[in-house]
């Protein structure tokens, strides 16, 4: 079978290579991937950003996806040939105070799927059982592509946030998490605006006022003027910093209200800056880390139900086959959300 792999330590880098179909360990299942998306993190693998340093190359990259169950290890018991699954691919130890405690998402010695070894950017691989989570029949291959996103969204809105009915809520970044968190918080009630920047203005912002929010180019807007206008002058109740960039931390303690909470979704490096005034203000800074089981469930239940609104959200435009076009589009703002028909790697 072919993957696409990272293969070296620079910009770009990604190529397709030879693999040997998996064998299932007693405790796997052999996966047959349908569709695979493409989001931020791959994104930071594509240009190796510092924090993908560990990885062995070439490691087939590729981490949010849905396939199908095609072989069993003798010890799989929860899952059977033909069971359609997605994977929580950040995978526990087990055996740290984290994992002992539930927090698995931030296990001290967590290994990532398409980052530690081979992920789902090919025709199959091989997943622990405990790392499955099984997909209803009601929800389409390509939308439960996308539920490991949506659980990180989930996360930051339902079990990290303070968002309630009728709160003001501002999501800065329109990145793939930036809308899912903002379809989260709407779901949840809130008033919603997303903010973005230039190279957002020709698809990532038109997409969210599609999906119905207000929208801000921060770098175009009065960001004062438009504060006043969306909150009474009184600054918004809960915002979500999903930029990734260190600019957006800022931002969210310009425009969070006196006594409101900013939510740390993106990871931005190192930011300098002053503490001053969220200590003045009494404002409530959390951070908000991938996901787990009970984030996954609650995901799949908003994509069944319609809260995530996955057709305008998805774009099935780029193939592996020319991947850099998709991951280039991603770095420029000209996509949010590629997802790609895996079976071409199996052809």
């Amino acid at each position: 079978m072919r993957g696409l792999a990272k293969t070296s330590r620079s910009h770009g880098a990604i190529e397709l290579v030879d693999r040997e179909r998996p064998t299932p360990a007693p405790d796997e299942a052999l996966i047959e991937v349908d569709y695979a998306g493409l989001c931020g993190s791959d994104a930071g693998i594509y240009e190796f950003e510092s924090a993908f340093e560990r990885m062995e190359l070439p490691t087939v990259i590729g981490h949010e996806y849905c396939g199908h169950v095609v072989e069993v290890g003798d010890r799989v018991s929860k899952f059977a040939v033909g069971d359609r699954v997605v994977e929580r691919p950040i995978q526990g130890c087990g055996d740290c105070y984290q994992c002992e405690i539930g927090e698995e998402n931030v296990c001290q010695d967590a290994v990532i799927t398409g980052v530690d070894h081979d992920g789902a950017y090919a025709g199959y691989l091989a997943v622990p059982e405990a790392a499955l989570h099984p997909v209803p029949e009601e929800i389409p291959p390509k939308h439960a592509a996308i539920v490991e996103p949506t659980s990180i969204a989930a996360r930051a809105v339902v079990e990290n946030s303070r968002v309630r009915a009728g709160d003001r809520v501002m999501v800065a970044g329109p990145g793939p998490i930036g809308i899912l968190t903002a379809q989260v918080a709407d779901a949840q009630g809130g008033d919603v605006v997303v903010a973005g920047v230039g190279q957002d203005v020709s698809y990532r912002l038109p997409l969210a006022e599609e999906l119905g929010f207000s929208t801000i180019d921060v770098e175009a807007d009065e960001l004062d003027e438009r504060r006043r206008a969306l909150t009474d002058g009184v600054g918004y109740d809960v915002v979500f910093d999903t930029t990734g960039h260190p600019s957006g931390f800022s931002m969210a303690v310009d425009e969070v209200r006196k006594g409101g909470q900013i939510v740390f979704v993106g990871q931005t490096g190192e930011v300098t800056m002053k503490y001053s005034r969220l200590v003045r203000a009494e404002i409530d800074v959390q951070c908000s880390y991938a996901s787990t089981y009970e984030d996954f469930e609650r995901s799949l239940r908003m994509i069944r139900s319609d809260a995530i609104e996955c057709e305008s959200f998805l774009d099935d435009r780029f193939s592996l086959l020319d991947a850099d076009t998709a991951f280039e589009a991603f770095l420029e703002g000209e996509t949010v959300k590629p997802v790609f028909d895996v079976a071409e790697l199996r052809e």
